[in-house]
């Protein structure tokens, strides 16, 4: 009788192992911009169906990621589009959308921007906490797209959740804006962080109205 439980404890133990080392081959297959979307709930994206947020005190968005149908509603105006299907009449709020969407959903942008390189992952100091953090940099390439050149260098912490980034224009040395990333939020397993602040809380970014319908 004994030597049965023994053997079943040993199989169990067994199993767990390979569950457990199987788990930890599958993280260490995927990239460092698929571990960091995944920590911010990338795996739950699929099932999104419509995702709200306002940017700021005046742009509203509505956006159908299955559809890529839009919708921007300010004070004064309500313009309604599809991604799929852009002219020059829609370009300058597509422009205003891209750029919105990148800052509420970078840990996703880094899963979607395929043309984007992106450095593996070193550690530094943080620009405004002074934290000893994970760095990647984000690259796009110089041309195609609003904003060619670019380049975001991303902070994040050991569970892989973003805490700041450094936009840099043109991927020049010096910093063109740096944020943190706080306030975060979880939308049925999307984590969003809805504040981003400059070094001192000097002014930033504020996400309102966020909801995310599955």
């Amino acid at each position: 009788m004994k030597k049965s439980v023994f053997a079943l404890c040993f199989l169990v133990l067994c199993c767990s192992c390979k569950q457990g080392d199987a788990k930890t081959k599958e993280t260490l297959e995927l990239t460092i911009a698929e571990q960091i979307a995944n920590a911010h709930g990338f795996e739950n994206w699929d099932k999104v169906k419509e995702i709200q947020f306002k940017f700021g005190k005046n742009r509203l968005w509505n956006w159908n990621p299955k559809t890529d149908n839009v919708r921007l509603t300010t004070d004064t105006d309500t313009i309604v589009y599809n991604r799929k299907f852009i002219d020059s009449t829609y370009l300058k709020a597509d422009r205003a959308f891209i750029n919105d969407k990148f800052w509420l959903l970078i840990p996703f942008q880094l899963v979607w921007d395929a043309s984007a390189s992106i450095s593996k992952p070193m550690q530094k100091l943080a620009p405004i906490s002074k934290n000893i953090m994970n760095k990647i940099t984000i690259t796009y390439p110089p041309e195609g797209g609003y904003t060619p050149g670019d380049a975001y260098d991303i902070y994040f912490d050991k569970d892989l959740i973003i805490k700041e980034w450094v936009f840099r224009k043109g991927n020049k040395p010096e910093p063109s804006l740096i944020n943190t990333f706080e306030n975060y939020q979880d939308f049925k397993g999307i984590k969003l962080a809805l504040d981003h602040k400059k070094a001192n809380d000097k002014g930033g970014v504020k996400f309102t109205n966020v909801k995310v319908k599955f």
